[in-house]
């Protein structure tokens, strides 16, 4: 394997390790940014309203049960008559990813949109925010941190995922675990394989440190100067004040 990543020959043109990385990340990057286009905005109406949290459940479910091989190919034998360039094969594999992604995303908006403190969205509506305002400057706020950990839960997913994409002859690194398969090279499926870790655990990090970076410090106990941010200042204004007690004397 280290032969492998070690031989120039296996870095350079269309089929090097480069030229795979990027179409996986442009697999990721595309399923990605269309789960959320879906789950988060639905997850938001659901959670900040009430209305259809069955859905958010049933369909979280039903989803992650889907078979990702036979839903692909079936996908494939439905839609690639109907094109004739690579798109024949790119859109059945987004649509499998996208489908993939959604559940994380869709669940963790919900669920951190519902676990926002109702005694700060009351002190919110007794500061006169109306609902939409509520969302955006105290749920939203508070609910980022559980948001966050479903992308990164649906990135990794994805990541692992758009391997599958080698499997009907498009790109991506899952080519080094397809190829090396057919030609019994193990040395070159090790190496996709490993390849494709490093990119799920750089996934990993980065969404960790945004995370870091943009939640509240109100949320995370972190200490912070400066202007403190309207879901801050709702959650002090509902904190309940200290009362002392009376005298004995």
């Amino acid at each position: 394997m280290i032969d492998f990543l070690l031989d120039g020959a296996h870095w350079t043109g269309l089929e090097g390790i480069p030229a795979l990385l990027l179409q996986h990340l442009m697999y990721t990057f595309l399923a990605l940014f269309a789960a959320a286009l879906i789950a988060v905005p639905l997850g938001l109406y659901i959670g900040h309203t009430g209305r259809g949290s069955v859905v958010v459940a049933g369909l979280a479910n039903s989803l992650r049960a889907l078979p990702t091989i036979g839903l692909l190919i079936l996908l494939v034998l439905v839609i690639a008559p109907s094109f004739s360039s690579k798109l024949a094969y790119l859109i059945p594999s987004l649509i499998v990813l996208v489908l993939l992604a959604i559940p994380p995303i869709l669940t963790n908006t919900y669920a951190g949109i519902r676990s926002v403190d109702p005694a700060a969205v009351d002190a919110a509506r007794g500061m006169g925010f109306r609902s939409m305002r509520i969302l955006t400057e105290v749920e939203l706020p508070c609910a980022l941190p559980l948001m966050l950990s479903g992308v990164r839960s649906a990135v990794l997913q994805i990541v692992s995922t758009a391997t599958v994409a080698a499997y009907i002859s498009l790109g991506g690194l899952g080519r080094l675990l397809i190829d090396g398969k057919a030609q019994s090279d193990y040395a070159q499926m090790a190496a996709g394989a490993v390849l494709v870790s490093l990119l799920a655990l750089a996934f990993d990090l980065a969404i960790g440190f945004l995370t870091v970076r943009v939640v509240s410090p109100g949320l995370t106990r972190r200490v912070r100067s400066g202007k403190r941010s309207a879901a801050e200042d709702t959650a002090v204004a509902a904190r309940p004040t200290s009362v002392p007690e009376p005298s004995l004397i």
